[in-house]
């Protein structure tokens, strides 16, 4: 009975595959390049936050305290909130108007968009802001025409917004896009031949 089997199992897998051998990379290997991770972070993101708290609080918790009532850490503290508050809703808008048309319409130029939306982390904050000085500076493109009209974008609240939702425009966009792709249109397909309008 026994070798029927055997002789049945062999039969059913004829080229039976030998037992899978562990794939890992040996502890010591694993453990290096934690070390080395754990090392990048602490000297790019840690270290320059604990300078920057040392430095803060250097001259006591009163100095820093007497500080924050500076006018100009008051003023600066009331644009980067100003600042925060209009390119957040902003961005939430338009990354969501984004998102929706790259995952749920099928359009040309849809690979372009997916690109202006990257290109953000592909420019450099330098770069970009040549750009705006390019197009919104007093020589710039736009420059003369704004002056015309006394209009100031460069090096006020508007250039600073701008610049903001430039920067952090992909963020929303990337967040949402693989979210809406993975709920896919069923839903949406359903409500629809319910008789659900667009909106």
């Amino acid at each position: 009975m026994r070798m029927a089997e055997i002789a049945a199992s062999s039969v059913a897998r004829p080229h039976a595959v030998p037992e899978a051998r562990h794939l890992t990379e040996p502890p010591a290997v694993k453990w290096i390049l934690i070390s080395i991770a754990v090392l990048f972070i602490a000297l790019i993101v840690i270290l320059p936050l604990i300078t920057v708290l040392a430095q803060a609080f250097s001259k006591g918790l009163e100095a820093y305290l007497a500080a924050l009532k500076d006018p100009d850490a008051l003023a600066a503290l009331r644009l980067t909130i100003t600042t925060a508050l209009i390119a957040v809703p902003l961005n939430t808008l338009f990354g969501l108007a984004a998102a929706w048309a790259i995952t749920k319409f099928k359009f040309r130029g849809k690979n372009l968009l997916v690109s202006l939306i990257d290109l953000p982390f592909a420019v450099s904050p330098v770069i970009s802001g040549l750009i705006f000085v390019l197009l919104f500076g007093a020589q710039g493109l736009l420059g003369p025409w704004l002056a015309e009209h006394n209009i100031k974008i460069i090096f006020a609240v508007p250039g600073i917004v701008l610049a903001t939702m430039f920067v952090t425009f992909p963020f929303v966009a990337r967040e949402l896009i693989p979210l809406m792709e993975a709920q896919g249109v069923q839903d949406e397909e359903a409500a629809v031949s319910l008789g659900a309008r667009g909106w």
